[in-house]
């Protein structure tokens, strides 16, 4: 019952913020604010579930890790929307919609984008939820402070993925070109790769809970989604038709995991 009480409140909660960004999205025209949203809502799931307990080292834990992950992957996507403009992948989405299925933007919108963001957020956020609902063991094991130093070497090497593609970019005699040195060098997809840090680091920490580990279907929905659905899939298929050298560079570079480039 305490388990479906909290989740419950927590469904409610993830529903009427939804409804909300979405509300003002009607008045932008514009739903790239869902990306920063997606990394906020962790956040806000988090510590809806840490104010309906007492605190205890592991809420405190999973708390303020998914907090900073959400602070800082939130906020650099907030930056990348106001200095980027609206994303193409939601315009043309918006598009195809009134073309295809003569949807306007409101519908579109809500089917396409939120009514799908908001259960693949509140299950992704499962092991800041259920790794906060059982009191014990109260003290944090090995398997904890694991988790916690692989989410924090997920933020950083995310955190430096970033910093690197946001200088490459900057940068206009890189116009055209891939990015192929850093990280970048290692993985097609560093931050993708830290991503999945984070939040399999999150799960180490609530899985020394019982109800905890049943949370394991959040990360692996994640990696699942970032390996194969939207995140690189989709990425790399636009690449391939915009970026010459693309194709050479996915022979030479791992997909996912890191590992050093091959020889041409």
């Amino acid at each position: 019952m305490q388990v479906a009480q909290v989740l419950l409140i927590n469904i409610v909660v993830v529903c009427a913020v939804f409804l909300s960004l979405w509300a003002l999205c009607l008045k932008w025209k514009d739903v790239t604010i869902v990306d920063s949203y997606w990394a906020i809502g962790m956040a806000i799931l988090a510590l809806s579930t840490f104010l309906q307990f007492d605190p205890s080292p592991r809420r405190w834990l999973l708390l303020s890790l998914c907090a900073l992950w959400a602070i800082r992957l939130g906020g650099y996507l907030f930056w990348r929307w106001r200095d980027h403009g609206p994303d193409r992948r939601y315009v043309r989405m918006m598009e195809k919609a009134q073309e295809q299925r003569g949807w306007g933007f409101a519908k579109a919108s809500l089917l396409l984008v939120f009514v799908t963001q908001a259960p693949l957020q509140f299950i992704v956020a499962l092991p800041v939820q259920l790794g906060q609902i059982s009191a014990a063991p109260v003290a944090l094991g090995w398997l904890a402070w694991t988790g916690a130093a692989l989410a924090l070497f997920g933020i950083a090497f995310e955190s430096v993925a970033d910093l690197q593609l946001t200088a490459f970019r900057k940068n206009p005699d890189n116009a055209g070109k891939v990015l192929s040195s850093g990280l970048w060098s290692y993985t097609r997809h560093p931050n993708y790769f830290g991503d999945a840090c984070v939040w399999w680091g999150l799960y180490l920490i609530a899985a020394e809970t019982t109800i905890g580990l049943f949370s394991v279907i959040g990360p692996l929905l994640l990696t699942w989604t970032l390996m194969k659905w939207s995140g690189a899939p989709t990425l790399e298929y636009r690449m391939r038709k915009t970026k010459p050298g693309y194709i050479e560079y996915i022979e030479r570079t791992s997909g996912f995991f890191p590992w050093p480039p091959k020889k041409a």
